[in-house]
This record gives structure tokens, C-alpha cells and sequence, in this order.
């Protein structure tokens, strides 16, 4: 297996991503849980609220081996937007911990809305690119509010997660044509593919259309032209002004056969180069600038001798094509070599 590592996840006591579990199971299940002051008395006997404060969370995730805390900002979507967010006191005092554990913060962000507050409270990470804002627009359009935030995260040089594949992988479970692409096949055993086709596997596409004939009877797909054209649109304005892009794929970002592990990752390159990202950018963003943000340079992030010997060897410069992904010759894994033909799912 490859390395992995993890973020405590602390979210506020109700808030997402809490609200899709019921009471009172969620709070047994989100250890990392924040409860602000006001909010205390709501708590079911058993639970000490002195142990969610934003200190007492980061150093339970510390003594638990997180290298990194995420935290929320999202009033909800679909047919929920009053969902609690945090107070920026609140965030503070969880940044002001996190770091003094030398732990960056990242913040689910992908409205302008939270992005602002983001980087109004000093998180270092943005997780998700800009996808909602107040202002009607354009796809493709970036309002001067808008410009405004971004000229802000180029300032900062706070990371910034596009996470372009996650609206893409909504809109494919509409494509009648998207289990039958050929790049599944190495990835997916050909009996989930299958699966994912039966009336059983449909499951997550036919009750998002039966919220979109809920509130559209004529819409017969699930249309994200203005967000999806928001997010390429910002992203590329962040790549021409050398802002801090990270790579990562939100993999599974809902139950949705259309954002596969591993091949999300090449799908979400490919999103990058769309809305105007380098090969050199998305090479550097999913190496060094990873390996910085979550403070693992001295561990990965380029090939030097002491380093985690983790390594894709490719035929051509990733640099120049993201074609080089689709030509790995051997993969490395703490130094054994191993064929990248026996890691196919149907080899």
C-alpha cells in the first residue's frame, strides 16, 4: 500500500459534513467535533464539551497521528443552505492551535462566501475551488467580487485545491456513454463496472434526478455550466498569476461511479490543462507544493537520497504532456519495483 496520511476532520457540532448522520449517532462519530460556547447546552449527556474546543480537538488529532486538521465552511447545497458554519473566533483559536502543533489548516471552501472568510481568519489551505458565489454570472465569467477574493489568495500565497473533477463527476453520471470509456477498464473490475450499470448501481443518479424534477420537471440532467465555468475560469486566473495550486481530487467526492480512485486523478489533470493550467504547474502542484503545504518536503516531494524512494517512472516529461501519466513503466513503492501491468484491475 502507499503511504497515506490524514487530516482530523473538525467540524462543527451540526454543521456539515455532521448533518448526514442522525442524532445522536453523529456525535460518537466525529471525534474532532467543534462546539462553540452557545451551543453546549444542546450536547446529549455523555459528551464533554471541554473536549471540543478548538485545543482540546487539535491535540487529540496530534496524539492520534493527524498531520493536518480540515474544517468546514459550507451552509449546504441541493435543497439545504441553512446548515451552521463557524464563527471566525472560532477559526482562529483552531488555527492559532494547529499551528503552534505545526499543523496546517485547510478549509472546505468552495463558495466566495467561505473563501473570504477563509482568508479573512488565516487558514493556509482552500480546499475546493470557487464554485458558488451570490452573484449572478456568466459560465465562464468572473465578477469583480470574485477577481477581488482570488487577487486575495495570490496575495496570501495560500494553497488553493481546484478539485475541478468533483462537479464533473455530478454531471457524468447523466452520460449514458461515460461506463463504457475505455480508460475505466484498468481501473474498475469489470463486474462493478457492470454493476454500476444495473438498475441497483443507479441508485445515487436517480435520486439526484428526482430532486431535479423536483425543482426543474423539464431538466432531464443535472446542469453545472456556471459553477463548473466559475472554478476553470478562477483556476486559470490563479495559474497565470503564480498563485500556490495544489493538486488533489476530492476521490469520492459523493457516491458517484464517476470520480473512480486513481483515475480521477488523470481526469482531474486533464480538467487543469482545460481552464489553463501548465503540465509544469500541475507536475509541480502534485509533487513539491503538496509535499510544502502539508509540511512533508523532508519526506517527499522530489527525488533525493533520504527521501521516500515512491516513485512513477514515466516514458516522456510530464512537464510538457500530462500524456506522460498514460505511459508509466514502472511504479515504485519504498523502493520495490513493481510492473504496472499487475496493478490493472483486470489483468
Amino acid at each position: 500500500m502507499p503511504d497515506t496520511y490524514f487530516c482530523g476532520a473538525a467540524a462543527l457540532m451540526d454543521g456539515y459534513p455532521m448533518n448526514y448522520v442522525p442524532k445522536p449517532a453523529r456525535y460518537a462519530l466525529m471525534p474532532y467535533m467543534i462546539v462553540e460556547p452557545q451551543a453546549a447546552a444542546s450536547l446529549p449527556s455523555g459528551v464533554d464539551a471541554a473536549a471540543h474546543t478548538p485545543e482540546a480537538v487539535v491535540a487529540r488529532m496530534k496524539s492520534d497521528g493527524a498531520i493536518c486538521v480540515k474544517t468546514f465552511f459550507e451552509r449546504g447545497f441541493g435543497g439545504v443552505h441553512d446548515l451552521p458554519v463557524p464563527k471566525p473566533e472560532t477559526v482562529r483559536s483552531l488555527v492559532r492551535a494547529a499551528h503552534a502543533a505545526d499543523m496546517p489548516v485547510l478549509l472546505h471552501a468552495n463558495s466566495a462566501e467561505a473563501q473570504a472568510f477563509g482568508l479573512d481568519n488565516g487558514v493556509d489551505i482552500l480546499a475546493h475551488g470557487l464554485w458558488n458565489a451570490d452573484e449572478a454570472a456568466a459560465p465562464g465569467e468572473l465578477t469583480p467580487a470574485v477577481n477581488s477574493i482570488l487577487d486575495r489568495v495570490v496575495s496570501a500565497q495560500v494553497g488553493w485545491q481546484p478539485t475541478l473533477q468533483v462537479l464533473y463527476g455530478l454531471q457524468d453520471l447523466f452520460n449514458p456513454g461515460f461506463l463504457s470509456d475505455p480508460m475505466l477498464a484498468p481501473v474498475l473490475p469489470r463486474s462493478l463496472i457492470a454493476w454500476y450499470g444495473s438498475s441497483e448501481g443507479q441508485w445515487f443518479h436517480d435520486a439526484l434526478a428526482a430532486d431535479i424534477g423536483k425543482s426543474d420537471p423539464t431538466a432531464t440532467r443535472l446542469n453545472l455550466s456556471v459553477p463548473i465555468g466559475r472554478v476553470a475560469a478562477a483556476t486559470g486566473y490563479l495559474a497565470r498569476r503564480g498563485s500556490r495550486l495544489l493538486f488533489g481530487t476530492d476521490t469520492p467526492s459523493a457516491p458517484t461511479y464517476a470520480n473512480p480512485p486513481g483515475l480521477n486523478a488523470r481526469m482531474e489533470m486533464r480538467r487543469l490543462i482545460e481552464a489553463g493550467v501548465t503540465p509544469a504547474q500541475i507536475f509541480e502542484a502534485a509533487t513539491l507544493s503538496n509535499a510544502r503545504a502539508l509540511k512533508l518536503d523532508r519526506e517527499v516531494g522530489t527525488v533525493q537520497v533520504g527521501k521516500r524512494a515512491n516513485l512513477l517512472l514515466v516514458r516522456a516529461d510530464p512537464r510538457k504532456s500530462i500524456e506522460a501519466y498514460t505511459e508509466i513503466v514502472r511504479v515504485i513503492l519504498a523502493g520495490r519495483p513493481l510492473d504496472p501491468g499487475t496493478l490493472a484491475a483486470n489483468r
